[in-house]
């Protein structure tokens, strides 16, 4: 049985009436789209940490690790079924620690504390009895799955640089894998190579030309192995932090029609005991940042034009678990709904949450599998937010932050609002941009249907709230675990729309014409 909180209009009412209002009109480009995402831009992964990982002095995992998750519990089944489909992907920092017991493998370890073990663990292992375990959670939730596969397998760690992994990657453990997983007809949508073996690399790296090398045998494996194009899953790689020149060689020595999905992650806020880290999730200027590095992988994605594009394929914002003070508050969605609007600008096709559980920075609580408020930012996103994106122009406060995509369900345009500012509110006009010509006026839009409004905002006004409210109705699940009706306010189109300070709200207007979005 859930508590049922009833007094969140009351409190918010008040707080939003003590901000100071700044009216702003917001231009809608509509004649033609800037990116284009995925279906399935929203994307979370489930990860290889045991209980025993800890960081910071707290060991923030429990049982929420592949290997130890309880599938059986319904909050987990229904808050995964609500997407359909929810994209998974299945990975993390111990994937290349990982064996898969099939084949010639016999013997299958749990992962134990090693001091001199990658990440401070020894080798793991993915039965098939969990593997079996798995698919039939996946095909019952209805997920779409990425599993990212072990790119150290056979080789060795230099004597002569440390963390430099060497010699050619051996496939025979993952066509084992594969070939089971064909035999019991299970769905993958795409593999991922390897995690976090880039450049620098996280606590492994693999040089770029044989890294390069290694991803066109995985390429021929998957080509090999299933048969039929249309149900031949995708080769994404290679799953760590962008660096320029290494991307680059990547990409030129595994050559056109390999890398189906160039993948990259996304730490932006640095560790996760950083006493700073609520000032830099809301400093609009920290939040650009990143821009620098969505350009990047765009300017090489546009080079070689891999066919799937750029995916960012894991994004938790703070490392090592995220930050117990944060990660699970309202004001992590700041930076996360930020990031997924700022990605999708630049063509990025999906974005990854580190984590659906687990850690700090799960979207579900690690022990109740009750949803953190960052859940139904996400899921509103994917209702509401289409493939089409467009280009806005505002002149404002740059705490205020915007992003346009045509509605996913037509007709129409959805935005979502971001308002960093702890004392700002902004009413909202808008502007549909004169296609052709940048030197004449725009035109002042004023619609004749009702908007659809969602507005999201801490229960008690709070950011550090973990409890958050959709148009002042405080979400927490039913009592039979199921995720509570998401019901937009209608508004007369003639208002203005109100963004409250230190909120979130995603609006959808259907009789904005963009011809973008027909």
């Amino acid at each position: 049985m859930y508590f049922k909180f009833t007094f969140c209009p009351i409190i918010l009412l008040l707080w939003a009436s003590l901000s100071f209002a700044q009216n702003v009109n917001v231009v809608i480009h509509g004649a033609a789209s800037i990116a284009k995402t995925d279906d399935n831009f929203v994307c979370v992964t489930l990860d290889w940490w045991p209980a025993e990982k800890c960081d910071y002095n707290q060991c923030p995992w429990g049982k929420a690790g592949i290997l130890n998750l309880d599938l059986r519990y319904g909050a987990l089944i229904n808050a995964i079924k609500a997407f359909n489909p929810l994209r998974i992907k299945v990975g993390g920092s111990l994937q290349d620690n990982v064996v898969y017991k099939v084949g010639e493998v016999s013997s299958c370890p749990n992962f134990m504390k090693r001091e001199d073990g990658l990440f401070g663990f020894s080798q793991g292992c993915l039965s098939m009895e969990r593997w079996d375990q798995l698919n039939r959670f996946f095909n019952h939730t209805g997920v779409k799955l990425t599993f990212g596969l072990n790119a150290l397998f056979g080789r060795n760690e230099s004597q002569n640089e440390k963390g430099l992994w060497i010699g050619d990657w051996q496939p025979q453990n993952t066509r084992d894998f594969m070939q089971y997983t064909i035999s019991k007809g299970y769905k993958v949508d795409s593999y991922e190579f390897g995690n976090q073996l880039s450049g620098s690399g996280m606590g492994a790296k693999v040089d770029a030309k044989q890294y390069g090398k290694d991803v066109i045998v995985l390429k021929n494996l998957v080509k090999e192995l299933y048969a039929h194009p249309e149900t031949q899953p995708k080769v994404l790689g290679p799953g760590g932090f962008y660096e320029d020149k290494w991307f680059n060689t990547f990409l030129e020595v595994s050559g056109q029609g390999i890398v189906d999905g160039l993948t990259h992650h996304i730490y932006n806020l640095g560790p996760g005991d950083d006493p700073n880290m609520m000032n830099k999730i809301l400093d609009p200027s920290y939040l650009n940042q990143v821009s620098q590095t969505y350009k990047g992988v765009s300017d090489v994605v546009n080079k070689f034009r891999p066919q799937l594009g750029a995916w960012v394929s894991k994004s938790g914002g703070a490392l090592n678990g995220g930050s117990k003070d944060v990660s699970r508050t309202f004001a992590d969605g700041f930076w996360y709904l930020d990031h997924m609007g700022m990605a999708s600008t630049y063509d990025q096709k999906v974005f990854c949450r580190q984590a659906l559980i687990g850690g700090n920075y799960g979207l579900l609580n690690a022990t109740t599998f009750i949803p953190n408020p960052d859940y139904y930012g996400a899921l509103l996103w994917h209702q509401l937010m289409g493939s089409t994106v467009l280009a806005v122009t505002k002149e404002s406060d740059p705490n205020l932050r915007v992003y346009a995509h045509c509605a996913k369900k037509k007709p129409g345009v959805s935005l979502i609002f971001i308002n960093l500012s702890k004392d700002r509110s902004f009413n909202i006009t808008f502007s549909n941009a004169k296609p052709g010509d940048a030197g004449k006026p725009n035109y002042e839009f004023v619609g004749k249907q009702n908007r659809e409004e969602y507005h999201l905002r801490a229960l008690t006004g709070d950011i550090k709230d973990d409890i958050v409210c959709l148009n002042d109705v405080p979400m927490v699940q039913t009592d039979s675990e199921d995720i509570p009706a998401m019901d937009p306010k209608l508004v007369d189109a003639s208002t203005p729309i109100s963004i409250a300070a230190q909120s979130i709200a995603y609006v959808t207007i259907r009789d904005f014409e963009a011809p973008a979005c027909v």
